[in-house]
C-alpha cells in the first residue's frame, strides 16, 4: 500500500522532537507554554477526555467525550504526549 503522507509524517515526527527536552516534566510545561494548559493530555489523561479511534504516528483521530467533537491531535514518542487538538 503506497503511503502518500509517509514523507511528511516522518519529516513532523523529527521536527516536534527536535530541540526538546527527553525530561518528561520538562517536555510536559514546554507543551503548555506552547499549546495552553487545556490542549496537552498525558496517556492517562487522553483515554479519559477522548475515544482515540485511529493513528498515525505522530497524529491521532479521535472525538472528545465532553462534546462529541471529532479531531486530530499530534503525539510525541518518548515522553508520549498529545497535544494542539484540532477539531475536523
Amino acid at each position: 500500500m503506497n503511503d502518500n503522507t509517509e514523507t511528511a509524517r516522518k519529516i513532523h515526527m523529527v521536527l516536534i522532537n527536535a530541540g526538546y527536552s527527553d525530561n518528561e516534566i520538562e517536555r510536559y510545561q514546554e507543551l503548555v507554554n506552547t499549546y495552553g494548559k487545556n490542549n496537552v493530555w498525558t496517556s492517562d489523561q487522553i483515554s479519559q477526555d477522548f475515544n482515540i479511534e485511529g493513528f498515525m504516528a505522530p497524529y491521532v483521530v479521535g472525538t472528545r467525550r465532553v462534546d462529541n467533537v471529532r479531531g486530530s491531535l499530534t503525539f510525541t514518542h518518548s515522553p508520549r504526549f498529545y497535544f494542539d487538538f484540532k477539531p475536523a
